[in-house]
This record gives C-alpha cells, sequence and structure tokens, in this order.
C-alpha cells in the first residue's frame, strides 16, 4: 500500500472535512468523525483530519496509479468547496 499526506492550511479544517464525507457519502462509504472522517473509494481511502489552523488529508491506494488519482479527486473536490480560500494546490509528500 503506498501512503501520501497534504496539508490545507485553514480555519475551516473541520467545515471541509464534513462536506467532502457528505459529498462522497453519495457515491462511496464515508465515516465522519469528531477530527474528520475517511472516504472509502474503490482505488483506495483518504483520511481526513482537522486542526485548528488545517485539514490533513491521508491518502492510501496500492498502486501509484491509484494514488495520483486518489489525490486529483479529493483535491480538485477540496478546491471547489474552498474557493474563497484562493487559487491553491495541495503538495502531496510521501
Amino acid at each position: 500500500m503506498l501512503h501520501s499526506t497534504a496539508h490545507f492550511v485553514t480555519e475551516h479544517g473541520k467545515r471541509y472535512a464534513a462536506q467532502l464525507c457528505r459529498h462522497f457519502a453519495h457515491k462511496i462509504e464515508t465515516v465522519e468523525t469528531e477530527e474528520g472522517g475517511e472516504c472509502r473509494f474503490s482505488i483506495g481511502t483518504a483520511r481526513l483530519r482537522a486542526a485548528p489552523d488545517r485539514l490533513t488529508i491521508e491518502a492510501s491506494a496500492p498502486t501509484p496509479a491509484e494514488l495520483a488519482e486518489l489525490q486529483a479527486v479529493v483535491e480538485s473536490h477540496l478546491l471547489r468547496f474552498a474557493f474563497r480560500e484562493g487559487d491553491r494546490r495541495l503538495d502531496w509528500a510521501a
């Protein structure tokens, strides 16, 4: 299993985690937790952890291609929800 992590600096991490979980829940299994949530895609899993100053996303998938796809899906949706925070990209690190 391959893993990567990205941090999105924001004061609204908890709200974005909840939005992502609720949005994806229409098509995949999600679990909302006190600190964020988990989105279980067929290609991998995204774990969301909110802190007062950031949202941390931990992605895991079995292949490099699936990991890249998972990162792109989660990132595009997060950036859509966070459009008021400016045009940003996530820096994913292994």
